[in-house]
């Protein structure tokens, strides 16, 4: 007979594989690769950011051939890319909770590949998760990047949550409130 103690360790290990970012996109990626090929697509490009931008954006590497997909850009949190993993996307680390410029560098990488790429024939694969708001970032016009990084800074000293800042970071940027699907 088992103990309550295997049984619980058990249900915490299959809570933590079902939320798993990588296995949660894989999920997916039938339904995904249907939609490509029935769009006759020419272009793939894989869009990730967040703190699991880099696990999630994997396992599309992982399950799509090499050939098939064109490009793209992760943006992460420092210290969460996956080691020894050769990608085929451009991997940026950032900072989080606080933007920073590599954040800023890499968001005007992802701007200016879809300017660059986007036709009818494009096919883009957008991945989200936590931190995304921090991480991709890119100031309104008369905005700098220190501008944001103060106005963060000053909410969260004064105890704003997430969705407080999200609000906030909404109306000072060009990539936030919808605005980065007019790209």
């Amino acid at each position: 007979m088992r103990s309550l103690r295997d049984i619980a360790n058990e249900i915490f290990l299959e809570a933590i594989r079902a939320v798993d970012p990588y296995e949660s996109v894989k999920k997916q990626l039938l339904r995904i690769r249907d939609i490509f090929g029935r769009g006759g697509y020419n272009n793939f490009f894989v869009i990730s950011f967040g703190k699991a931008a880099h696990p999630m954006a994997s396992s599309v590497e992982d399950f799509f051939p090499h050939e098939l997909i064109t490009g793209g850009v992760v943006i992460t949190k420092y210290g969460y890319v996956i080691e020894d993993r050769r990608s085929r996307l451009s991997l940026y680390e950032a900072g989080h909770p606080l933007p920073d410029e590599r954040g800023l560098l890499a968001t005007e990488e992802v701007l200016e590949l879809l300017r660059g790429a986007v036709d009818p024939k494009t096919f883009i694969l957008c991945l989200i998760s936590g931190g995304g708001s921090s991480l991709f970032i890119s100031p309104m016009d008369g905005l700098t990047l220190g501008d944001k990084k103060k106005t963060t800074e000053l909410l969260m000293m004064a105890g704003a949550d997430i969705y407080e800042l999200n609000t906030v970071r909404k109306h000072i940027s060009k990539v936030k409130g919808g605005r980065f699907a007019e790209y």
